[in-house]
């Protein structure tokens, strides 16, 4: 019964719209009110403790660093350095969407606000001057940005992390994500290239020379030093996962201050308070996950569950795959922080026991994930593209842009990442190829 109570209100609360946080403290609440549970003191304990780990100090040092490099124009100067070097391509303007989406993710962190960043110019391009309709473009930015939480620095590593421990250390991860962030990265460009076929679009400008390649390049080259600065301190002993988070953002001021001078005191103020919801709405979905994950704990449900998924599984092969089935259906309607709290204490066990290395389970999850930020109902980077578009009075293609719009133009670039998922999934490679 507590674990209809449990998930059942929890469903019920996301159904109703209410906010992940809210929806998890209170299917918790309700569970240990069955339980008979003393709320008072478990739940304000257990939250504080959720979000008062060492490790998660890097989220609002990420959160700053990747909000100062979007107010400092980096988004304007990798598209114009990426533009020269494959814009003149057939459909080039949509293939610079998905190779900055990546550099700009490495930088920010986050998919939503990848796609706020770089859909304002990106999208009206690949309409106006690139011949794609308005939900293909709009889509292609949101399903392009998800790669943003897989491209280290990602705060969804640092969340892993946090969970497991020591058998999969944030450095790792970060190594971990590179080629399969990558591989999404190409699985969209071929999406891409198979509608620049279907629907006969040719090149709309000239090749850029070698010297405005360069010159456009020494302007983007600040930008494209933040994930080198960060990996290469870690790996380097310089300093350690959270110590590079903070460097970051002293980097991200230096550059947006005094070299791009982009950042006046009424942008710092801006960034700091938009940093500040950010991260208070990541930490307050930390903290009730925490709850979450103890009720589940206490009651005997993550044993339960590990117990079910042992049976059931049988290898580790079907296991990967009812792993990735769960993942996939969970991303569809919360968000990845939220998803690694439920799952991730469960399943990792699980892995553990039949020899799946951490790094890879938990790149694995991530990309998961990251797929689930553009799958209908609840794909938060479809939305923030939705209302870019609504925005947008020129565009050529007067197709408006609906969730139902974009969730038909959507499904084959979803379809591509799953293709790209499953050979993450089975061949480990991937993941720990870097490793060393």
């Amino acid at each position: 019964m507590i674990n209809f109570i449990l998930f059942g209100s929890f469903f019920i609360l996301l159904l109703l719209n209410v906010p992940i946080a809210v929806s998890l403290g209170l299917s918790s609440v309700f569970a240990m009110y069955y339980g008979h549970d003393k709320i008072v003191s478990i739940v304000p304990t257990n939250v504080f403790s959720g979000m008062s780990k060492f490790l998660l100090l890097a989220i609002p040092f990420f959160v700053i660093s990747g909000n100062v490099m979007a107010e400092a124009g980096i988004s304007k100067r990798l598209i114009g350095f990426i533009d020269d070097c494959v814009g003149h391509q057939r459909g080039g303007i949509a293939i610079v969407c998905v190779i900055v989406a990546m550099f700009f993710g490495a930088i920010s962190g986050s998919g939503p606000a990848t796609v706020a960043a770089l859909g304002i110019i990106l999208i009206p391009a690949m309409v106006n001057s690139g011949g794609f309709s308005a939900p293909f473009a709009s889509a292609l930015m949101a399903t392009a940005s998800s790669i943003a939480i897989v491209i280290p620095p990602s705060i969804a590593f640092v969340v892993y992390s946090s969970i497991v421990g020591e058998g999969a250390s944030v450095g790792n991860l970060f190594m971990g994500g590179i080629i399969p962030g990558i591989m999404m990265g190409l699985a969209l460009i071929a999406v891409v290239l198979i509608e620049v076929c279907r629907k006969g679009i040719r090149a709309s400008r000239e090749r850029s020379t070698w010297a405005h390649r360069g010159k456009t390049f020494l302007s983007a080259l600040w930008g494209f030093l933040v994930p080198v600065i960060i990996l290469g301190g870690i790996y380097g002993g310089i300093f350690t996962p959270t110590e590079a988070a903070a460097v970051s953002v002293v980097y991200a001021l230096l550059v947006g201050i005094f070299i791009y001078r982009e950042i006046n005191l009424k942008k710092l103020i801006k960034i700091m308070v938009d940093s500040g919801k950010t991260t208070g709405s990541i930490m307050l979905i930390i903290g009730t996950a925490a709850v979450f994950s103890i009720v589940c704990t206490k009651h005997g449900i993550s044993n339960a569950a590990q117990a079910l998924l042992l049976q059931v599984s049988g290898n580790k092969y079907v296991f990967l795959l009812i792993v990735n089935v769960i993942f996939l259906i969970a991303g569809c309607f919360v968000d990845a922080n939220s998803a690694m709290y439920i799952f991730i204490p469960i399943m990792y066990p699980v892995a553990q026991k039949l020899g799946i290395d951490l790094v890879h389970f938990g790149v694995l999850a991530t990309v998961n994930l990251a797929i689930g930020q553009v799958t209908p109902p609840v794909g938060v980077n479809l939305f923030v593209a939705i209302g870019l578009a609504d925005k947008m009075q020129d565009l050529k293609d007067k197709t408006r842009v609906t969730i139902t719009s974009i969730s038909r133009a959507v499904w084959p670039m979803i379809v591509a990442c799953i293709a790209a998922l499953l050979l993450i999934t089975y061949v480990p490679f991937f993941s720990l190829a870097l490793l060393g």
